[in-house]
């Protein structure tokens, strides 16, 4: 072998040993070159548009009346810069007044009904319900448990259902654009 043989991804020094690139080159190379998000979902037809209109953006307030954390984990993925739903005009904020939907995942358990009442009573009206999981919109497994008192829609009628235990990421921004309609 000569010095200058190429070995692997370095080259071969007069000494004998293998001359490597840069770690980080080779990492910040690979980073650049796949795309950061994942592409944006067919637009949402018009037949899946909510009743309630609205335009451009959507303030979501989440609401957790009693789940297993299944759907706040897919939620907040759909959040994260994998799915960016932001990149549609939708954002989370922390107080019922700012928001204009509620986001409800879970059964509604008899600890939770009260201030789901309280909370659908400050956002403002016109209000727009999004059932997230198959608990929020028919109970799912938890349907028969002692502490259960009813469903969503037996308290609210929700204008959106994601059902799925738990709704995949790409369905919970294919909901969420059904109302920004972006």
């Amino acid at each position: 072998m000569s010095a200058t043989d190429d070995v692997g991804d370095g080259r071969v020094s007069p000494r004998g040993r293998v001359k490597r690139r840069p770690r980080s080159a080779s990492i910040i190379a690979s980073i650049l070159s796949r795309p950061v998000t994942e592409p944006a979902p067919d637009a949402p037809s018009p037949a899946a548009v909510a009743a309630v209109r609205l335009r451009g953006s959507v303030q979501l307030r989440h609401v957790d009346v009693g789940s297993c954390n299944g759907c706040e984990i897919e939620i907040a993925s759909a959040f994260a810069p994998t799915y960016d739903v932001g990149r549609f005009g939708a954002r989370l904020v922390a107080s019922p007044r700012h928001a204009d939907t509620l986001l409800v995942t879970g059964v509604v358990t008899r600890n939770m009904s009260g201030p789901l009442r309280r909370t659908l009573e400050a956002v403002p009206h016109p209000t727009v319900v999004v059932a997230c999981g198959d608990c929020a919109v028919d109970g799912g497994m938890f349907r028969e448990a002692y502490g259960v008192e009813s469903t969503l829609a037996d308290i609210v009628r929700p204008d959106v259902v994601i059902p799925g235990c738990p709704p995949h990421p790409d369905a919970i921004v294919a909901a969420i654009r059904s109302l920004t309609r972006r």
